[in-house]
Formats: structure tokens, C-alpha cells, sequence
């Protein structure tokens, strides 16, 4: 079965400027700018004639599969909007039993890219080191021990950087139900709180 007309709406907020052109979706927000490639999706922007801050996703004769990247085209462009107006941040708290984990984190000075160095994970002598997406920053916690706080603008990159820290302390040959070791997401929020 398909669908004659499928539309989505999306209010941008003021102090925010959405410019789309050939489905590049481009956000400018006070806290910066951030640009998505939507090309690979079948779908239609337009701008109502007396509204000028909305946007309209359409999409004519799709089926079920095409209607449902509708959605998924409005939170994007939504988070885009939420990152360059509040930003977002990951916490993540080191879990050990025994051996104390030990982070540093130093910017590589070429790329101007943070980086993670994990040691002491289990007792394993073997450095393991993990580069940050372009955007993100890296502290460790003030007020909290064994904690390290990722901030950016692109949710895309703070949560795949948190995800990268994730997988690379991951327990192998060992009974994992046991073994809970690892540095973990722990909270996730924007760095402007409401």
C-alpha cells in the first residue's frame, strides 16, 4: 500500500537559522554551526508561505519503509537544533573491582583532537587508546571520582565517542556476569540545563 502524502512538521526556535539545499541540512544556533547530509533520502523540504519558522518534510507516494524516515529526518534535523542551543553531554563512571583504572586524557597537538588513554584495565599491561570525534571535549570530573564528562554540539559524535570508550574496555575470555569491569555511560544530558 502506499501513501499519497506523507508530511511532518518541525518548529526552529528563535536565534536559530536552518538553511537546506539539496537536502544538506545546515543549523546555526549560539552555540555554533552543524551540517547534516540528507541525500540519501527521498524526501522534500518546504517553508510555508506566511510561517517562517517552520519547516515542512514531505513525501509523496511512499511506502510504509519511506514514510517512517520522515520521523527520522525530523528528530535529526531536531537534534541539530537542540546541539547548537544546549549541546550535549555523556558522564562516564570507571567500574573496577580490583585493579584501579587509570585515564588520561591530552590533545593530539596536529589534529587538535582529544584522546583517552586507558591503562590498568584488569591488570593488562596493553595501553589502549581511543581518539574523540571532531567537536568533542573531554574533562574529567570536579566534583566526582573516577568520572569523565564528554560536551560537544553533535550528538552523532559525543555518543559514538562515548560508545568507542565503551567497546574498547570490553572484557574478553572472561565470564563477563563476573568481570563488570569497564568505563560505562552513566548520564547523559545537554550542557545548558533548563
Amino acid at each position: 500500500m502506499k501513501y499519497i502524502h506523507s508530511q511532518e512538521t518541525l518548529n526552529i526556535p528563535d536565534g536559530v537559522k536552518v538553511h537546506i539545499k539539496t537536502r544538506i541540512v545546515t543549523v546555526e544556533g549560539p552555540r555554533g554551526k552543524l551540517t547534516k547530509n540528507l541525500g540519501h533520502l527521498a524526501v522534500s523540504f518546504s517553508v510555508p508561505q506566511n510561517e517562517k519558522n517552520i519547516i515542512n518534510i514531505e513525501l509523496h507516494h511512499g511506502t510504509r519503509k519511506n514514510v517512517a524516515t520522515l520521523r527520522t529526518v525530523r528528530t535529526l534535523i531536531n537534534n541539530l537544533i537542540i546541539g547548537v542551543t544546549k549541546g550535549f553531554k555523556y558522564k562516564m563512571r570507571y567500574v573496577y573491582a580490583h585493579f584501579p583504572i587509570n585515564v588520561n586524557i591530552d590533545k593530539n597537538k596536529e589534529t587538535g583532537l582529544f584522546e583517552v588513554e586507558i591503562r590498568n584495565f584488569i591488570g593488562e599491561k596493553i595501553v589502549r587508546r581511543v581518539t574523540m570525534h571532531e567537536g568533542v571535549d573531554v574533562e574529567t570530573s570536579k566534583n566526582q571520582k573516577d568520572e569523565i564528562q564528554l560536551t560537544g554540539n553533535s550528538l552523532e559524535n559525543v555518543s559514538q565517542s562515548a560508545a568507542d570508550i565503551q567497546q574498547i574496555c570490553r572484557v574478553r575470555n572472561k565470564d563477563i556476569r563476573k568481570f563488570l569491569d569497564g568505563l560505562y555511560v552513566s548520564e547523559r544530558g545537554n550542557i545548558i540545563e533548563d
